[in-house]
């Protein structure tokens, strides 16, 4: 039972078992709000005997007043342990799951992440499991607890009067089919409705990373208009479904007062012709007051669940996700990286690399060059493992990496890409994220050698400055210098360098290059670069056009043997003698220096 509960509601298996507990608690508070209706029948028959017998009402009035001070402290008792077993219990098991999801999102591949949109994964790590925390806390238990009690306080009914509780019981079927038949509807709805709220998201995140671009181009006008037709349609939408589900929920929920006027048709008639007596006819009235109450939750929390199911799927389409695994216990042999007949696709038919091999060895510069969209970027994440290979294999050190646990396969790689990625935090603390419990002296020499002390040292308040997200307060050079830093504190056998020094000047380049050739001694280097001057100093180039290895060698023997390694370096030289110049007329031209 833990298992399926732990299947249909996403939860963990702790979850699973405070949400068992949750429902026996609640079905005993359900239960036990029946004690009232005893103590007021048993104080009635004693006034009724004493009026019979002419004694005193206020003989027993001890006893009435003290099973009535018991019955309150017993409900309190109760309703506190159900407390603590609904809400206590839901927010142990929202840190959980918040946990669960980052966890799962951690070990997931890239190929993962590329597939789904960012403000979807959002909403479900923050909207969607909010959801849920209300749904575990006044839905799910009450639920299936108000069944159960419902279908226990039925059996004694049916035990006292089968003729009673068929008049107070008949409206329950009618009103749950009512409430179940239109789930189709909300389920359309409720899925429209989440599709439309993303839209929304979507929309307002797309806003604010593009910002820049959509004030230069003079497109906020549009971009307003667009983001308000949204903003309708996501209002129309949540007032359809809403109304759909107050319809068919509140239909149900004024369905079961029937039930209360045949009880006293029934009832009326049946202690008019002898055959109850009125302490059962006063008894049946107050359970179906009592009754009807716990059912319209359940009706209503019916509805509420269809919705939650919604969520949950989208949860779940995320915590069953294949994650990657492998050995935690790596020591490879060597740091030699190599590319066995590797082929590669992001999805199906959209192939990026076809039977690439080559070798990037320790204490080499293994340099990744070709044309835009050739695979290069690719090649270095398959390296590091990002993405598994849909063909071939990938080793380091002779070990196939797919086999190794992520973790501990990144234990031997330094990175630095294109798009940097910084925190809030200060300078010294995005830097030591390279090594954690990295000494300030380590922080500070990394940063020297990646020629970032002089600009951090500008900063209001040095290597304690607090950068905005993502760097937002540093230029793209200051970004990227501090990223090779952060590479070099970790100081790993292996390197992955993506255009390292795109960003950079030509002084600061010359300076991070003699820095980066220093400290790479010894270990295995795989480069990314388009600058071939970058280039000249590889050790062994690897020329990927077109997902395929072109050409492979030193950059002497590719230069002697022609073909595409020397057409780009015959390109660069000759763009580098370009220069913007005027003409006559005034309008600007590329013009070729003699």
């Amino acid at each position: 039972m833990t298992r399926k509960l732990q299947h249909w509601f996403a939860l963990s298996e702790q979850g699973a078992k405070d949400l068992t507990r949750a429902v026996i608690w609640c079905f005993v508070c359900n239960l036990s709000l029946m004690l009232p209706v005893g103590v007021v029948l048993f104080t009635a028959r004693h006034l009724l005997n004493c009026l019979e017998n002419g004694a005193d009402p206020m003989a027993r009035f001890g006893i009435c007043a003290g099973a009535g001070l018991a019955v309150l402290i017993l409900l309190f008792v109760l309703h506190w342990f159900q407390y603590a077993s609904l809400y206590l219990a839901t927010y142990q098991e929202s840190a959980s799951r918040r946990v669960s999801l980052a966890e799962t999102l951690r070990k997931l591949p890239l190929s993962f992440f590329w597939n789904r949109d960012l403000s979807d994964l959002t909403a479900t790590m923050i909207a969607d499991c909010s959801s849920l925390d209300q749904m575990f806390s006044h839905y799910v238990p009450q639920l299936f607890a108000s069944v159960f009690s419902t279908a226990v306080i039925g059996i004694c009914m049916f035990c006292c009067d089968w003729r009673m509780a068929a008049a107070v019981l008949w409206v329950v079927p009618v009103a749950v089919a009512l409430t179940v038949g239109s789930r189709k509807i909300q389920d359309s709805l409720g899925t429209q409705n989440i599709l439309n709220k993303r839209a929304v998201a979507d929309c307002i995140q797309e806003g604010l990373e593009t910002i820049r671009d959509i004030k230069a181009c003079g497109r906020q006008t549009a971009y307003l208009n667009e983001l308000e037709g949204k903003l309708r349609t996501m209002e129309s939408g949540s007032i359809r479904s809403e109304l759909a589900t107050g319809v068919f929920v509140c239909s149900a929920q004024a369905f079961l007062r029937v039930g209360l006027a045949t009880t006293v048709l029934a009832g009326s008639a049946l202690l008019l012709s002898g055959e109850l007596s009125f302490l059962y006819f006063l008894g049946f009235l107050f359970a179906a007051a009592r009754l009807y109450d716990p059912l319209g939750l359940v009706l209503q929390n019916i509805a509420a669940t269809f919705n939650a199911k919604l969520q949950i799927d989208r949860m779940r389409s995320i915590l069953e996700q294949p994650v990657q695994e492998g050995t935690e216990d790596f020591a490879p042999a060597n740091y030699d990286i190599a590319f066995d007949h590797v082929s590669f696709a992001y999805r199906e038919g959209a192939g990026v690399l076809d039977d690439v091999s080559f070798t990037a060895r320790q204490g080499e510069v293994t340099a990744l060059i070709g044309p835009s969209g050739g695979g290069k970027s690719t090649a270095c994440r398959l390296a590091a493992r990002f993405w598994d290979v849909t063909g071939g294999r990938v080793t380091l050190g002779g070990t196939d990496v797919s086999g190794v646990e992520p973790e501990s396969l990144l234990r031997f790689y330094s990175m630095v890409f294109q798009d940097v990625v910084l925190f809030r935090d200060t300078v010294m603390e995005n830097i030591r994220l390279g090594r954690r419990g990295a000494t300030d002296e380590e922080v500070l020499a990394a940063a020297r050698a990646a020629q970032c002390d002089s600009f951090i040292r500008r900063l209001p308040r040095g290597y304690q400055t607090v950068i905005g997200e993502n760097g937002a307060t540093l230029s793209g050079g200051e970004r990227q210098r501090i990223s090779i830093a952060r590479a070099l504190l970790k100081n790993a056998p292996v390197v992955l360098l993506d255009e390292a020094t795109a960003s950079l000047d030509v002084e600061n380049e010359s300076a991070v290059q003699a820095a980066l050739s220093r400290l790479l001694k010894g270990k295995t280097v795989l480069v990314i670069a388009h600058r071939m001057r970058t280039v000249a100093g590889a050790d062994h180039v690897v020329v990927l056009e077109n997902g395929r290895v072109a050409q492979q060698g030193t950059p002497a023997e590719l230069l002697k043997a022609g073909g595409l390694y020397r057409r780009m370096a015959e390109l660069q030289r000759a763009s580098a003698q370009w220069r913007l110049g005027g003409d006559s007329s005034g309008q600007t031209e590329l013009r070729e220096t003699p």
